[in-house]
């Protein structure tokens, strides 16, 4: 990983870049018009290494509890401790705007994201059965939860 990682708020102009990395990363990724809305009503931050984008997460915070909506990153900069990066700017920016508690949805076949999250302190609490779409019909999401300090 690069000493030279910064953040920053998207904005419309970084959509196509954003989704480039999305399609790439997702079967089923956001569409234009998910990430269109969610510029109005979310917080969407992007990494960068050194110049380049790498990767990006969605949040929103209402009150004291935060939702994780979206983490990427582009499939030839996995494995290198980024989305652990990610993730960690996502929760400083939801305890700086109140949030106590962050909530999430993991496919319950992505084993690598659920690990993550296991890592920073998230635990399982419940199960949403056929979830998200899949290749085979549906697929459950696993949600988990945290507690920010």
């Amino acid at each position: 990983m690069s000493e030279h990682l910064a953040f920053r708020r998207m904005t419309e102009a970084d959509l196509d870049a954003v989704l480039k990395i999305e399609y790439a990363a997702y079967s089923h990724p956001w569409t234009r018009g998910i990430f269109v809305d969610g510029l109005k009503s979310y917080e969407i931050w992007l990494i960068f290494d050194g110049q380049q984008q790498v990767g990006h997460g969605v949040i929103n915070v209402i009150i004291d509890e935060a939702h994780l909506l979206n983490i990427t990153v582009k499939p030839e900069s996995q494995g290198r401790g980024l989305g652990l990066k990610l993730l960690e700017q996502l929760m400083a920016r939801a305890l700086e705007r109140g949030a106590k508690e962050c909530f999430l949805e993991v496919r319950a076949s992505n084993q690598v994201a659920y690990r993550l999250y296991e890592r920073y302190g998230f635990n399982e609490i419940g199960r949403r059965r056929d979830y998200y779409p899949a290749a085979g019909g549906r697929e459950d999401a696993i949600v988990m939860a945290c507690t920010l300090l």
